[in-house]
C-alpha cells in the first residue's frame, strides 16, 4: 500500500527529524509527545532545521511552508489512529515500548504498519508485543535524520514481504538510501561500528597512543571524517556503552564487551558533547580539548 499518513511517536532528536523528512516528502504527519513542553521543543527544532535548509538554498520557502502545513503535533496518542505507518522513536526501554504498542494496537486499524527506530533492541521481540507481528518492521534512521542519507530497513522472520517492500519504498520516498537487513543485534552499521569504537578505547587504555593521535590516525590515514573517540563523544559514551552491552549479551564475543575505561567514564557521567566532557573537554565547544585519561 502507498504510505501517505505517517504517525511519529516521540519528538526528540530522532522523532523530530523523522517527522520533518516525512512532511517534506509530501506525507501528512502527526507527531506525538508526552507533554506540551517536549512537543514544543521538538517542533521548534523542526522549524529551525527547515529554516536552515532555506538559508542554504536546498529548500525553497514555499516548500518549507508546505511541509509545515502537512505536519502537526499532539500529546494525544489517539490522534495517530488514521496512520498508514507509525514510527516509534521513544526511549530505548522495552517496558515503555511494550506499553506504547499495547495502546497503539487498540487505536490503529489492522492495516497500519508499526516501525521502531531502535538502534539495538530486537525488532522481533517488539513485533510480538503487538497483535500484528507480520506488519512490524525496523526503520533505523541516523542522526541527524534530515542530513544522513542511510536508513536500515529491518525485517523479522514474521514480517510480511509486501509490508517490507512498502517500508523500503517509504525510505526511498523520504530521500534516504535504504539498506535491507534482518533482525540481528546491531543490524549492519552497529555490528561493524561498535567493535571499531571499542577497539579505539582499548588502544587508548593500553597506552598505545594519545586521544589526538588515535583520532588523527583514522582521519588522515583512513580518510574518516571524524576520529573514533570524537565520534564516541558525538554519539554519547553512554549510548555506545548501552548498545555494546546488548550486543555482548547477544553474541558473547569479546569484541563487543565494553572496555573498563568506557564503563568508568559512563559511571562518572562523562558522556561526551551532551555532558560537556568525554574524551574531550567541551568547555569551549569550538575548541574541544583532549582530556588526560590514562
Amino acid at each position: 500500500m502507498a504510505i501517505e499518513k505517517v504517525g511519529v511517536v516521540g519528538c526528540g532528536l530522532m522523532g523530530s527529524g523523522i517527522a520533518q523528512i516525512a512532511a517534506q516528502a509530501g506525507c501528512t504527519v502527526v507527531v506525538r509527545e508526552v507533554s506540551e513542553e517536549r512537543l514544543n521543543k521538538g517542533l521548534a527544532s523542526i522549524e529551525k532545521s527547515l529554516n536552515k535548509f532555506v538559508e542554504k538554498g536546498t529548500l525553497s520557502a514555499p516548500d518549507r511552508d508546505a511541509a509545515r502545513g502537512r505536519l502537526r503535533g499532539t500529546t494525544k496518542l489517539e490522534d495517530l489512529k488514521d496512520s498508514d505507518l507509525v514510527v516509534e522513536a521513544i526511549i530505548e526501554q522495552l517496558p515503555d515500548k511494550r506499553e506504547l504498542y499495547a495502546a497503539l494496537d487498540k487505536i490503529c486499524p489492522k492495516n497500519t504498519i508499526f516501525a521502531s527506530n531502535t538502534s539495538s533492541l530486537s525488532i522481533t521481540e517488539m513485533a510480538f508485543m503487538t497483535a500484528r507481528p507480520e506488519r512490524f518492521i525496523g526503520l533505523h534512521f541516523f542522526n541527524p535524520v534530515p542530513l544522513m542519507k542511510l536508513v536500515e530497513v529491518i525485517r523479522t522472520i514474521a514480517t510480511d514481504p509486501k509490508v517490507y517492500e512498502d517500508a523500503v519504498a517509504f525510505a526511498g520516498r523520504v530521500g534516504k538510501v535504504p539498506v535491507r537487513t534482518s533482525d540481528r543485534t546491531g543490524f549492519i552499521v552497529n555490528r561493524l561500528l561498535v567493535p571499531y569504537l571499542l577497539d579505539a578505547v582499548r588502544v587508548l587504555e593500553d597506552g598505545v597512543a594519545s586521544i589526538e593521535d588515535i583520532d588523527n590516525s583514522m582521519k588522515l590515514g583512513c580518510g574518516y571524517p571524524m576520529g573514533p573517540l570524537t565520534l564516541l563523544d558525538f554519539v554519547g559514551n553512554d549510548t555506545t556503552y548501552y548498545i555494546a552491552n546488548i550486543m555482548f549479551d547477544e553474541f558473547k564475543e569479546a569484541r563487543f564487551a565494553p572496555p573498563p575505561l568506557l564503563k568508568r567514564m559512563v559511571l562518572a557521567g562523562w558522556n561526551g558533547r551532551k555532558a560537556g566532557r568525554g574524551f574531550y573537554d567541551y568547555s569551549d565547544p569550538a575548541k574541544p580539548r583532549a582530556i588526560q585519561l590514562t
